[in-house]
């Protein structure tokens, strides 16, 4: 070998000497990466999927029902979600499931007590609207119409707008606010699709015309 190549070899073991376990740490690392992300997106698919399984017994078990849904199977079954698949929409889900079985039963601290968690923090806006609007129902069932106000305070999700200002409107209109009541129909109505249904709306509205003739 001549005194070039030997140089050249030299240089070579000793690079590898430098660099060559940082290469094979950073290799396995890499590896190890990328299973362990393939490994936490199959529990995550697993997860999803047996909460949904299981969301899917909670649907059949309150809307199924002939008569009245089996309340202590509701229980049991929304609880599990909640601590198991806490993390999921599925779990605030049946947290509205079980609100809305407690209201039906005339259970209105319970059904309050299920929304509240939900409205102070939604796994997404759509969940949080929809536990704001029957959480706010509830509150005015329980004669609490002005905290039920109070959370219909902004506009919230765009979707949601038409369903939120009529429901104000309701609550302005039980506590005798007939002109603020008016005026929220009305941005109600406005704010609906062309092709909605507006003839309870319109009715509310009509309502109140007989109030103030």
């Amino acid at each position: 070998m001549s005194r070039t190549e030997e140089e050249q070899l030299a240089l070579i073991q000793d690079w590898w000497k430098r660099n060559g376990k940082p290469l094979l740490t950073g290799g396995v690392l890499a590896l190890a990466a990328v299973f362990g992300w393939e490994a936490w997106q199959k529990y995550q698919t697993n997860q999803a999927q047996a909460a949904s399984a299981l969301y899917q017994q909670l649907l059949e078990t309150t809307l199924g029902a002939s008569d009245k849904p089996d309340v202590a199977k509701v229980s049991e079954l929304a609880g599990k979600l909640k601590s198991d698949y806490g993390n999921t929409a599925y779990a605030q889900y049946a947290s509205l499931f079980v609100a809305k079985v407690a209201v039906e039963a005339g259970k209105l601290d319970d059904a309050a007590a299920e929304l509240q968690p939900v409205v102070a923090k939604p796994v997404n806006e759509t969940l949080g609207e929809l536990a704001r609007q029957r959480l706010a129902r509830v509150l005015s069932a329980q004669d609490k119409t002005e905290e039920a106000l109070k959370l219909l305070d902004g506009q919230g999700p765009a979707a949601f707008q038409a369903s939120r200002l009529e429901l104000r409107g309701d609550l302005l209109a039980k506590l005798g606010r007939s002109d603020e009541a008016r005026a929220a129909y009305e941005q109600a109505k406005a704010a609906m699709a062309e092709d909605a249904a507006v003839g309870a709306l319109q009715m509310k509205l009509d309502d109140l015309a007989k109030g103030d003739a």
